[in-house]
């Protein structure tokens, strides 16, 4: 039945490895489930395209130490990350930690825009200062004349062009004082891209938690969570050992996040010393913290508004919350509320993926656009600032579901 899962790995006389648990070939209960979740088994219909095939290859580069082919590096590149395949595998595979093991192992050189890039992601000083030149290219109008050149294809930054929208660039301020009697303190974590190109949802997300009883941190010193180097690659502890850092220092109730792809990797940070423990046991997607939070005695206000909820990968197959999503919007009263039809499958959007792989990429998210125009919804909500950013492109608007509970904060 199912034949297409018949690689060939459990080849006799192989020998026994140390180093992580990868389980072999042999092993595979042939269920097919990694296979149809796969998104990019899914465009290109081949067997190299699938976990299976990828685990061959990890297992390579991190057990048995072999060099891979260009062939096996291409199609191992080609994963989104989506974990999907990780959380439907029965033998439990750490699908993500492999990967990041085998990229690292591979000690990628990247080229002068990658480490560009990278640079932009760990200095803030450097995103501030390019902030301000970017707005003035937007308003400019040089947009359509100097991608008619060919010239942002040349030097591959087209995609990530077409994406820019207009940043803000004034600092969000390091405190914002709760609403009436307060509750207690919480941080809220803001990202690196998100800090410029999301302010609607960090706004919003201040608002509602203010609106609780909540005084809201922003401290100016954390960082990028580090998802964006380790998914490719590179090192992120310099990263991660800031935010530690920055967030241990503060007298905080709980450390708050509302992008569940910078959630995903802040709550993988490691937990084996002290510091650790006490940012992940005060790490709190927003929609759990608002939704355990929530007073009785605030009722928002009415809409009519039929909605579909794009469930990123990184909330479905990583934070694996969210339920909290459709609990929360369902304090607006009249509210018509139903998932996005197939949200099992990535959109494509993946981190980098959209600027690294475009070409399937684009694919991906075609497939996900149709879903959103069939679904015939007034709002389309994602808890990722990435998808929703890939996803609105030659569509209507994605907006975080917090900008639309935000809207119906009772006015006071």
């Amino acid at each position: 039945m199912f034949d297409f899962m018949d690689m060939g790995y459990d080849e006799p006389g192989e020998p026994i490895a140390s180093g992580p648990y990868i389980p072999d070939g042999g092993e595979c209960m042939r269920c097919g489930v990694c296979v149809s979740s796969c998104p990019t088994f899914r465009l290109f219909k081949i067997d190299q395209e699938t976990p299976r095939r990828r685990i061959r290859t990890i297992s390579k580069i991190l057990v048995e130490n072999l060099p891979i082919s260009a062939e096996e590096r291409m199609h191992l590149d080609n994963c989104v990350q989506c974990r999907a395949c990780e959380t439907v595998c029965p033998s439990r595979m750490a699908y993500g930690q492999l990967f990041d093991q085998a990229q690292a192992g591979l000690k990628i050189n990247p080229g002068w825009l990658a480490k560009l890039a990278f640079g932009l992601i760990e200095r803030k000083r450097w995103r501030t200062r390019l902030m301000p030149l970017l707005a003035v290219y937007l308003k400019s109008g040089l947009q359509k004349p100097l991608r008619s050149t060919g010239l942002l294809k040349k030097l591959h930054l087209a995609d990530a062009e077409a994406l820019m929208a207009k940043p803000a660039l004034q600092a969000l301020a390091v405190s914002y004082p709760a609403d009436g009697a307060k509750r207690g303190r919480v941080a809220l974590f803001t990202g690196c891209i998100a800090e410029h190109f999301d302010r609607e949802t960090l706004q919003a997300a201040i608002k509602l938690l203010n609106a609780i009883g909540y005084e809201v941190l922003v401290p100016p010193k954390q960082g990028c969570c580090g998802a964006i180097h380790q998914h490719n690659g590179q090192s992120a502890a310099g990263l991660m050992d800031n935010n530690i850092r920055v967030f241990n220092a503060l007298d905080v109730d709980a450390v708050l996040h509302t992008a569940t792809g910078c959630g995903a990797m802040l709550s993988e940070y490691q937990t084996d010393d002290e510091a650790g423990q006490l940012f992940r046991q005060r790490l709190y997607d927003i929609s759990d913290f608002l939704l355990k939070h929530w007073p009785d005695d605030l009722q928002l206000t009415t809409s009519e508004l039929k909605v579909v909820v794009h469930e990123p990968c990184s909330q479905r197959n990583v934070l694996k919350n969210q339920q909290a999503v459709y609990a929360l919007l369902q304090k607006i009263p009249g509210l018509s509320i139903a998932p996005l039809p197939d949200n099992s499958i990535c959109c494509g959007a993946g981190g980098s993926y959209m600027l690294t792989h475009p070409g399937n990429a684009v694919q991906l998210r075609a497939l996900k656009q149709q879903a959103i125009t069939a679904a015939s919804a007034d709002v389309v909500v994602s808890g990722n600032f990435g998808c929703a950013v890939f996803l609105s492109t030659n569509q209507g608007r994605v907006e975080h579901p917090l900008q639309l509970l935000a809207r119906q904060l009772p006015v006071t």
